[in-house]
This record gives structure tokens, C-alpha cells and sequence, in this order.
């Protein structure tokens, strides 16, 4: 049997779907002698076929969650392939091939759950063009429309409740070396076969992003006394490894925002535990401009998005660390001739800190800064990497980003968990001062 409850290429679900019709960072000794936590390698079970979760291409966003976790044990990743079908769980975890599945439904009996990492729903899809204009499965746009479904799975009850009885069915168990048939459905409903489907969301997501016709996502909530929509997904281990759950727990609440930014890169609809769905927020054409603590887009167009482990390896490589976050204003109330000594701002070690050049609309003074120090600190060479960051939801870091690839410079790396993110991941941080020339500060009420 298969692990991944929800989508309609694992048999986990079949089972389920008939049913409802704290250990330390790093590797100290005492990790390495604890039972089932990896110390050599760090061996994850996965389909080399099934997109986007994994690939053996290492494309899928459950590949790059697994290259976060051996980063942070500082080891290496190795993958066992099995197709996600019957017989998955039994071949690979059972038999100790790999230690580690990377998705499966909480409450999954095969394995033991560690705590959920994410929240998605299924959701529902049509062509922008189409003429539907739902947000809900009871919306009269929906009416005749041909709809594309996965056998057993929760939507097929439901859409009976609202008299929505024009199915598509596609197969639920399939081996995923031949067939893929969530997405099949998706590619039907962009070639107009079928007028909208209801699929796992991260397949929603991501295939609808890949068409080549403007598609819409429409995260579905659970309706009361019907099959649910959404379901938390956890990771998936053998029963007799307490210490690894423990560690992986840990992982999870350690490295929860890498992980949310994995997720939104990938448009993985996102719920939250009230069921509410969270926005995915866009990527606007020109530059924030207020509200700059505020969540941020997964990416940003020109740049690469990276995480800490990509930081390092980076810095380690000779990227250039800029931090972008605005110097404190100078308290209210303290009389002109009141000496003031800012806090000591720390940062990632070597990196080097451009106070107030990550607003929408900087001053001229701030822009010149920005542009002369980039210059001094790559001695004019546009291809040098350059990591740019502050904090999570961090607009600024996001802008000065952006600027620097208006700049011309071709190496642009974008790090949005920042200094939180940093010693999350287990790093330190060390005390740094602005870079010569920091020019004029804004004005308090800009310092958000």
C-alpha cells in the first residue's frame, strides 16, 4: 500500500477513502548513537516519477524539504525509488532501504507520523476562459459543466450533493512509471476536453501553472457533514524510532518558514488550522512601496530563491552576503543635542550590511549608496553573486533585490528566511556595522 492520503496517485488513499466513503540541532554524540536518526547518509524513500512531489531528477518539492533535513544533519542525501503504488511502504521503509517517506496523511497506519508540515486541500479547476466563475462546488456555474475527478476520492461524494453528476473519472491506483491520470486531467480540462476537475492541491497548483492557457485555482474548504477537503501531511518512519520522530518534530518547528517557502514556490495550496486558505501572494510588477514586514512572494523574477544551506555553500564559494534591514530610528522625544547609541545589529558572519536601501521609493542619497557600494564590494564584476536578505516578510530585502538585478548585476540570489532563518538552521550570527556612506535615515514611521 501507498503512503501520501490525499492525491489520486497513491493507494494509501484507497484505504482511507473507503473508510469515510526534542532533540538538539546538529549531530552531537548523543543524535548520532540515538536510535533510527541517520549519522552516515540520510536515505529517503520516493517515486523517481511523480512530480511535484519528487522526481529522480531531485526536481519535486519533497526532494528539496529531504536535501533540507540532510543539510541540517550534515550528511548526505541518497533516494531509494519505488513507484508510489501497492507494495511502496513494504519495499522501501520496511525492508530499512530508506529511512525516511517524505508525505503521507496524518494518521497513516503503515508508518508513524510525525507532526503534520503542511495543510492542503483539494481544489477545483477550470480554464480562465471558460465561463465559470465558481469559488464553491454549490456555485450555479458549475451546473452540466463536465468535470474531471479521480475514482473514491472525497470530491465524489460531495459533487453528488450538489447535483453535479457530469464526471470524467480517472483511475485512483496506477503505476506512475506509465500513467499519471491527476494530471491528465488538468491537460484535459486546458485542451477544453472537459470544462473543470477536482484534484489533490499540489498537483492543482502546480500543473496549472505549467499550461498554456491562463488557468484558475480554486482552494476548496471542508463542507460540514460531507468527506473532507483538506488533510494534514506529515512525514512517514518506522514504529520502533521514537529518537528520529523526536528529531524530525524538532526539524519541522526549526524550519517551518524553508519549508513554507518550498511549498509556495511549487503553489502548493496552503490551510490554515481553522481551515481557513491562506493567500498565496503575488509577485507585483514594480516595487513595495509600504506595509514592508508584511509576507512576501515565494520568488522573484530574475533571481534565485535560496535558503540557508544554499546560503552557505554560497558564502563558502565567495557570494557576497549584502543585509538589506533599515537601521533603527532614533527614539521620540530625545531633545536635538541627545546622544543616542543604536543597537548592535547582528547578522550573518562576513556579511555586509546596507542599512535603508530596500524601500520602494529610496532617496536619492539611499540609491546612490546602494549602487557604489555594490560596485566597491564587487569591484565592478556584474557576475558576482550577490545573497540579498533582512528577515522573513521582509518586503525590503525583496526590493533590493529586484534593484540590484535593475542594476545589472546577473548572479542575484534572493535569501527571504534571513537572519531568522539562519539560526534556525543552527548557524550563528555575528555583530556588523553599516558599510561607509550609509547616508540619511528615514523617517520612523517607515521603519516597519
Amino acid at each position: 500500500m501507498n503512503r501520501r492520503l490525499p492525491s489520486p496517485r497513491h493507494a494509501v488513499f484507497v484505504a482511507v477513502a473507503l473508510c469515510v466513503a526534542a532533540m538538539p540541532v546538529g549531530r552531537s554524540a548523543r543524535a548520532a548513537q540515538a536510535e533510527g536518526i541517520p549519522t552516515e547518509v540520510l536515505r529517503v524513500c520516493a517515486d523517481a516519477n511523480l512530480l511535484p512531489f519528487s522526481n529522480d531528477r531531485r526536481e519535486g518539492f519533497e526532494n528539496r524539504i529531504a536535501q533540507l533535513i540532510a543539510d541540517d544533519l550534515k550528511v548526505p542525501l541518497a533516494f531509494t525509488w519505488w513507484p508510489q503504488t501497492i507494495g511502496f511502504v513494504r519495499n522501501t521503509l520496511r525492508t530499512r532501504q530508506c529511512d525516511l517517506v517524505m508525505g503521507t496523511a496524518v494518521g497513516e497506519e503503515l508508518m508513524q507520523n510525525t507532526n503534520p508540515y503542511y495543510r492542503s486541500t483539494y481544489a477545483l479547476v477550470y480554464r480562465k476562459d471558460s465561463g465559470i466563475t465558481a469559488k464553491t462546488l454549490a456555485d450555479p456555474s458549475l451546473q452540466g459543466a463536465r468535470i474531471g475527478v479521480v475514482a473514491r476520492t472525497p470530491p465524489s461524494a460531495v459533487m453528488l450533493r450538489h447535483g453535479l453528476t457530469n464526471l470524467e473519472p480517472y483511475q485512483l491506483d496506477t503505476d506512475t512509471r506509465a500513467h499519471h491520470p491527476a494530471e491528465q486531467a488538468l491537460q484535459d480540462v486546458a485542451a477544453a476536453r472537459t470544462d473543470a476537475a477536482i484534484l489533490w492541491g499540489p498537483i492543482a497548483g502546480y500543473f496549472a501553472t505549467r499550461q498554456q492557457v491562463p488557468m484558475v485555482v480554486v482552494p476548496l474548504m471542508d463542507e460540514p457533514g460531507a468527506s473532507p477537503f483538506q488533510y494534514m501531511i506529515s512525514m512517514g518512519i518506522r514504529p520502533d524510532e521514537p529518537d528520529w520522530r523526536h528529531w524530525l518534530n524538532d526539524f519541522i518547528v526549526r524550519r517551518q518558514g524553508d519549508i513554507d517557502r518550498i511549498l509556495a514556490e511549487y503553489h502548493v495550496p496552503l490551510a490554515n488550522a481553522d481551515g481557513t486558505i491562506r493567500a498565496e501572494v503575488a509577485e507585483p510588477d514594480g516595487y513595495r512601496m509600504a506595509d514592508y514586514r508584511a509576507p512576501t512572494p515565494p520568488a522573484l523574477r530574475g533571481a534565485e530563491t535560496v535558503g540557508p544551506a544554499e546560503v552557505e555553500r554560497l558564502a563558502k564559494a565567495g557570494a557576497i552576503l549584502i543585509d538589506v534591514l533599515p537601521s533603527p530610528p532614533k527614539p521620540e522625544g530625545l531633545t536635538p543635542d541627545s546622544r543616542w547609541v543604536p543597537p548592535p545589529h547582528h547578522s550573518l558572519p562576513g556579511a555586509h550590511w546596507l542599512p535603508n536601501v530596500g524601500y520602494g521609493a529610496p532617496s536619492v542619497e539611499q540609491e546612490a549608496y546602494f549602487r557604489t557600494s555594490l560596485e566597491a564590494l564587487t569591484a565592478g564584476d556584474r557576475k558576482r553573486p550577490l545573497v540579498v536578505f533582512c528577515q522573513p516578510d521582509c518586503w525590503m530585502s525583496w526590493n533590493a533585490a529586484k534593484r540590484a538585478i535593475a542594476l545589472g548585476y546577473q548572479a542575484v540570489k534572493w535569501y527571504p528566511a534571513g537572519t531568522d532563518g539562519w539560526k534556525a538552521a543552527g548557524h550563528d550570527l555575528a555583530t556588523v556595522e553599516p558599510e561607509p556612506g550609509s547616508g540619511t535615515r528615514p523617517e520612523p514611521k517607515m521603519a516597519n
